[in-house]
């Protein structure tokens, strides 16, 4: 396979993920996908704008999730988030510490 078609199927199954996480599966929580997965859609928008900085674009965090996200943070958390239990913000601090540390 030669680079070009690989970059190109890189970029299609990333695109799926986001639409799978932001369209179809809109009820799995961001805390629920760190506590399992040690990632979620705030990694996606930060390895992103991380990616777009590396190119020489400039691009906050803000920024990288509302391309991401396809809306405000502020958005997302009105329609889809809800309140997480003790025991998940306890494991997510852990995760977040074993996983992001001091990038997020």
């Amino acid at each position: 396979m030669d680079d070009q078609t690989r970059i190109e199927l890189e970029a299609a199954a990333f695109r799926r993920l986001r639409q799978h996480l932001m369209e179809d599966r809109t009820d799995v929580q961001n805390i629920d996908m760190m506590n399992l997965a040690g990632f979620c859609r705030n990694c996606l928008s930060r390895w992103y704008q991380e990616a777009a900085n590396e190119k020489g674009i400039e691009m906050g965090k803000e920024e990288a999730r509302e391309v991401f996200y396809g809306m405000t943070m502020a958005d997302w958390k009105a329609n889809y988030q809800t309140d997480a239990s003790d025991d998940k913000q306890k494991a997510f601090e852990k995760s977040f510490a074993e996983n992001v540390g001091d990038k997020g």
